[in-house]
Order: structure tokens, then sequence, then C-alpha cells
């Protein structure tokens, strides 16, 4: 039984025990505040069964007045239901069009739910996810920093088009690690890098690792702030290092010569792992593809000259400011 059963059966032994106590129906039910009518129900279920006569009992009729349905229809009804996979309504009607039966949906609703008919399940083709990649090789770099444990800190840098990746250890991240992780990306990609992309960590948003973008004609383009998914490649990329290489070793071995492993992995991803948004090629292979497409240096600097830079604050009002006069937004783009 449930709680509110049990607290129901209490309350009406009390008031039994109060009738026989008292003596009197009636003073019975004013000192216990329920009709007499209430009362003598109880005590002729009381005097009849005993405590079980106090229990619940289903209200539910024995036999329902003016059954519409027999036995051969029920059995057509969970023919149909079990052939068609149909729920009440269309079941209702195939019975008018096709064997002139009308029988209305809770009636076909109830002979489902006498049987334990199971629910229809309703099966949605998956959304496929929309993917996007930038036109050109070094067009976005995304950038991240992930700990691996402490005192190793493995900055991320993923080119948004073909996926190539350079991974570097350092003990921190600070806005020196952070620059100096931006001069391993440099030296590595085979293409010139035209943006950098990076969340609002205080490692990128920084006048020192603006400044070297500047310096190498690289626009910075900071995502929303608490808005991760915004940098989605470099962190799928991230969950595929904890997945596939980082729970393959002992952390706790100080003998593990990690820089050397890390190098040799990020070997593997760029030439050997087949990647899935990329149809199965290795983000080597993209790029040999699309090898062609890469602009000229020069034409990158052209690029940036083109259009004004400034150093960006690191403050979310100011930015917000920013974004509602659009006379700014072309110095400060997402």
């Amino acid at each position: 039984m449930s709680k509110n059963e049990i607290r129901r059966l209490k309350a009406r032994q009390c008031w039994v025990d109060s009738y026989l106590e008292l003596g009197s129906v009636s003073k019975a039910a004013r000192k216990c505040g329920i009709p007499r009518s209430t009362l003598y129900r109880w005590i002729n279920r009381f005097e009849k069964d005993g405590l079980e006569g106090l229990k619940e009992q289903s209200k539910k009729p024995k036999k329902l007045a003016n059954e519409k349905i027999d036995p051969k229809q029920e059995s057509l009804i969970l023919k149909i239901r079990d052939e068609n996979k149909y729920g009440p309504q269309r079941i209702a009607i195939h019975l008018l069009r096709e064997f002139n039966l009308n029988l209305s949906h809770s009636t076909i609703w109830r002979v489902l739910r006498k049987y334990n008919a199971k629910p229809l399940k309703r099966y949605k083709p998956p959304a496929s996810p929309i993917r996007y990649n930038r036109p050109t090789p070094g067009d976005r770099v995304q950038i991240d920093v992930m700990k691996v444990m402490k005192g190793q800190y493995q900055f991320t840098a993923i080119d948004d088009c073909t996926r190539l990746r350079v991974l570097r250890l350092y003990p921190n991240k600070k806005s020196e690690s952070a620059v100096d992780f931006l001069m391993n990306v440099l030296d590595n990609f085979p293409f010139p890098v035209q943006r950098v992309q990076t969340d609002w960590g205080t490692e990128f948003f920084n006048d020192f690792f603006q400044s070297e973008l500047m310096e190498h004609f690289i626009k910075f383009r900071p995502i929303k702030p608490r808005s991760p998914h915004l940098n989605g490649k470099v962190e799928r990329s991230q969950k595929t290092d904890k997945a596939e290489f980082y729970s393959n070793l002992n952390l706790k071995n100080k003998k593990l010569n990690l820089v050397k492993l890390l190098a040799e992995w990020e070997n593997f991803y760029n030439r050997k792992r087949p990647h899935a948004s990329l149809r199965g090629k290795t983000p080597w292979e993209k790029f040999k593809e699309m090898e062609l497409l890469i602009p000229l240096q020069g034409e990158v600097t052209e690029a940036y000259w083109g259009s004004n830079h400034e150093l960006m604050p690191r403050n979310s009002k100011y930015y917000a400011w920013l974004k509602e006069h659009s006379e700014y937004m072309k110095n400060f783009p997402i």
C-alpha cells in the first residue's frame, strides 16, 4: 500500500474505535468531524470483514452497461494493431471502412489497454549534422588549452579546413606560453594563417598575444563568452586526445617521455588517422587536395592591411557595446 492508503486506513480505524468507545454513531461522527453516513458505511464494512473491510476497494463496476464490443471484435482490433501498427484513431477509421464497424477511439483504447498492447514506436530519422569548413587552409585556425595533469598543459591548434593540428606541452598556460605556441603553429603549418579563433582565456585575450598576431598579419577572432561549442573543432579534437592517446598512457610514470609521444601522436593524427568529417580521409590528404587554393603570404598581408585592427580589451560589457554599434563592427568582428 502507498503512504496515502496507509494514512487513510489508520483514519478509518480511528473512526471505528471512537464509535466502539462512545457507543453512539452521532457522538463519534461529531468527534471525528465526518458525516454519520460515512461512519455507518465503515462500521458496516468493519462488522462484515474486520480490518480488511477498511481497506481501499475498487470502484470499477464488475460489468460495464451496454458493452459495445465482443471477443471477436477485440481479436480484430488486436490483429489490426499487430499487423499495421495503427493507433486507436486509425484503427477506428480502418474498422469503419473495411468492416463497417463503428467504434469510438476510447473503446478501442480500452481494448488495447486491457491486453497490455505495447506503445507504438515512432522512428524519426536522425538529423544529419550540418558540417561547415572554411574554404581554404589557414583561413581560420582554432586554438585552445587542455590540462593534462598538474604542471602539464596541452596547447592545441587545428585548421578549420583540413583538420591539420599542432600540439605542444607547456608547464603553464600564461601568455608567454601562448605566444611561443603561436610561433610553433606558424612554423609547422604549411600555409599562411589568416585568422586565429580562441575563447576568452587570459592566455589569449591579452595585449601580448594580440600584438604578436598583428606582427604576423593574423586577424584575432575570439568566440562569444561562455560558448565553447563555437570552438567545436578544437574541443572535439581534444576529446579524441583523451580517448585515444592519454587513456593509453600511465601519466604517473615519471620516466614517460610525454613530449616525444605527443609528437608521434600529432604525426599519426595528421597523416595516418582517418577523419570522419573528411569522409575517411586524413588531414594531410585533405590538405593536398586543397593545396592549389592556398593564397600567397603577400595576398594575406594585403587583405590584412585592407581592414583596421586594434587591440581588443577583455571586457564583456565593452565588447557587447561594440557589437551594438555597427560602425565599430568592422573593426571588431566576431
